[in-house]
C-alpha cells in the first residue's frame, strides 16, 4: 500500500483471498509495469518512423465507363394503350428487337388507312398543282400571241393611216381641180351672157353653159365631201390606232391578272403538297412507334408500367434496360479540400462491397482484396452534396476486377499520394491540414523564386 493515511486497513481483512494483493506482496509491480512502459514508448517511436502512404478515401458505386453503356430507361415517344408485352424481366434483347406493342388512343389517328388517304390527297393536290401549272403555260400562250396580234394590228392601223393619209391628199388635189373647172364654167357662162345680151348667142347656148356650170359646182361639192370623208377616215385611222394600244393592254392585263391568280394558287397548293407530304411522313413514322424497340443489346432490369390495355404519356418511361456489354468504371466523390491532389492517371485502391477485403490505407503492399484503378475523368463542378465526382476505370497494369461485379455496386476507392513519416500524418491529421501540405507551399515558393 502506499501509506499515504494514518487510517489504516491492514487486519480489516484476509489478503490472501485477492490473487492481485498477492502480485503486489511479492514486489513484482513497479518493476513490471515500468518495463511494459518503456517497450510501449520504445514500440510507439519506432512506429512514428515508418512510412506511411498518404491517401484521399472517397466512397462511390461502379458504373459503365462510356455513356452509352450506362443503365437507361426505354421511353414511348407517343402516348398510347399497351397491347401486348413481348419480353419479360431479366430477359436478354437485341438492338431492334420489339419490346412492347402500343395502339393508339388519340382520335386524330384511329383512321386505318390515315397513310394511304394522305397519300391520295398528296397526289390530288399534285394533280391540282401540275393544273395550275398548264393554265400558266396557256396563259403565257396567250399573252404571247396577244403581243403579236397587237404588233400586227398596228401595222394594219399604221398602213390603212397611210391609206387614208394618201386619199385625203387625192381628194385634196381633185377638189382643186374641181374648183379650177368651176372658175372656167363661171368664167364661161360670164362671156356666153355676155354674148347673149350682145345677140351674138342663143339662148339655148346660154342655157347649156349655164347647165355645165351648175354640174361643175355639183362636182365641187361633192369632191368638198369627199375630202370631208377621207379626212374624218384618217381620224378615225388614227384613233383606232391609238385604241389598240388600250385595247390590248387591257387583254394582256386581264392575261397577266389570270396567270399571277393561277401562280398564287399553285404556290399556295404547293404548300398544302409540302404539308401533307410531312404529315404523310409523320403518319408513317407515328406507325413505326406504336412498337417500341431496344435500343441496344442488354438485359432488361424493371418495367416501369404494369398489365394490359394502360394508358401511358407521350415521353413516359416504360421500362430500363442495362447494356449487355460494358466497359467497367467507379464513379468515386471527393471533398473540394481534396480535388487539387487529384489528377487524371494517378492511381487508386478499390475495395468493392460485397468482396472480401483487409485494406491498411497507409500501407498499399499489405492490404489483401484491393484492386487497383487510375483516375480518367474528374468534374469541374460539384454534386448536390457539395461533392466532385471522380470516374476511375480499371489499371491494365493491375490485377483485373472481378467478373462478378455489377453496375450500382458499392466501392471505396482509395487515392495513393506520397510517402511520409507516419508521425507527419499524425500531426497533419490532428491539425487538420491537407495532405502535401507543405509539398505545395514548396511549389509555390520555388514558383516566386523562379520569377
Amino acid at each position: 500500500m502506499l501509506n499515504i493515511t494514518k487510517n489504516s486497513i491492514s487486519g480489516s481483512f484476509e489478503s490472501s483471498k485477492y490473487k492481485s494483493l498477492k502480485f503486489i506482496d511479492k514486489g513484482i509491480k513497479s518493476n513490471v509495469l515500468g518495463k511494459l512502459s518503456g517497450l510501449s514508448l520504445l514500440l510507439l517511436i519506432f512506429l512514428s518512423f515508418l512510412p506511411w502512404t498518404q491517401n484521399i478515401s472517397a466512397k462511390g458505386m461502379v458504373t459503365a465507363l462510356q455513356p452509352d453503356q450506362r443503365p437507361q430507361t426505354i421511353h414511348s415517344i407517343i402516348p398510347g394503350r399497351i397491347e401486348e408485352w413481348m419480353v419479360s424481366e431479366g430477359q436478354f434483347v437485341k438492338r431492334g428487337d420489339t419490346v412492347a406493342l402500343l395502339s393508339e388512343i388519340k382520335e386524330d389517328y384511329f383512321d386505318p388507312n390515315l397513310v394511304e388517304n394522305v397519300e391520295q390527297q398528296i397526289k390530288a393536290k399534285e394533280l391540282g398543282v401540275k393544273s395550275y401549272m398548264d393554265k400558266v403555260n396557256a396563259l403565257d400562250n396567250q399573252i404571247d400571241a396577244l403581243i403579236q396580234n397587237e404588233i400586227l394590228k398596228k401595222e394594219e392601223s399604221k398602213n390603212k393611216i397611210e391609206q387614208s393619209r394618201l386619199k385625203v391628199m387625192t381628194d385634196s388635189i381633185d377638189l382643186i381641180a374641181e374648183k379650177a373647172n368651176l372658175e372656167i364654167a363661171k368664167e364661161q357662162l360670164n362671156r356666153m351672157e355676155e354674148l347673149y345680151s350682145e345677140g351674138l348667142k342663143s339662148l339655148t347656148d346660154l342655157e347649156g353653159k349655164r347647165l355645165k356650170y351648175q354640174e361643175a359646182l355639183a362636182k365641187k361639192i361633192s369632191q368638198e365631201n369627199k375630202l370631208l370623208s377621207s379626212r374624218n377616215e384618217l381620224i378615225n385611222a388614227k384613233v383606232v390606232f391609238n385604241n389598240i394600244n388600250n385595247e390590248f393592254a387591257d387583254k394582256i392585263a386581264k392575261a397577266e391578272s389570270e396567270k399571277y391568280a393561277s401562280l398564287s394558287a399553285m404556290y399556295d397548293t404547293e404548300t398544302q403538297v409540302s404539308k401533307l407530304q410531312n404529315q404523310y411522313v409523320n403518319y408513317a413514322i407515328r406507325s413505326g412507334l406504336y412498337y417500341i424497340i431496344a435500343p441496344q443489346d442488354g438485359y432488361i432490369t424493371k418495367a416501369f408500367v404494369n398489365g394490359i390495355g394502360e394508358n401511358i404519356k407521350e415521353g413516359q418511361a416504360l421500362m430500363s434496360i442495362m447494356p449487355a456489354n460494358a466497359d467497367l468504371a467507379v464513379e468515386i466523390f471527393v471533398k473540394p479540400m481534396d480535388l487539387p491532389l487529384l489528377q487524371k492517371e494517378q492511381k487508386v485502391r478499390l475495395q468493392f462491397d460485397g468482396w472480401p477485403a483487409l485494406v491498411f490505407s497507409g500501407w498499399e503492399g499489405a492490404s489483401f482484396g484491393t484492386f487497383g484503378g487510375k483516375i480518367v475523368a474528374i468534374d469541374n463542378f460539384t454534386n448536390d452534396k457539395n461533392l466532385y465526382r471522380v470516374l476511375v476505370a480499371p489499371d491494365p497494369d493491375e490485377e483485373a476486377w472481378p467478373d462478378a461485379i455489377r453496375v450500382g455496386a458499392g466501392a471505396l476507392g482509395i487515392a495513393m499520394l506520397n510517402n511520409v513519416p507516419i508521425a507527419y500524418e499524425v500531426w497533419r491529421q490532428i491539425n487538420g491540414f491537407p495532405p502535401n501540405y507543405y509539398e505545395a507551399k514548396k511549389d509555390n515558393l520555388s514558383i516566386e523564386e523562379k520569377k
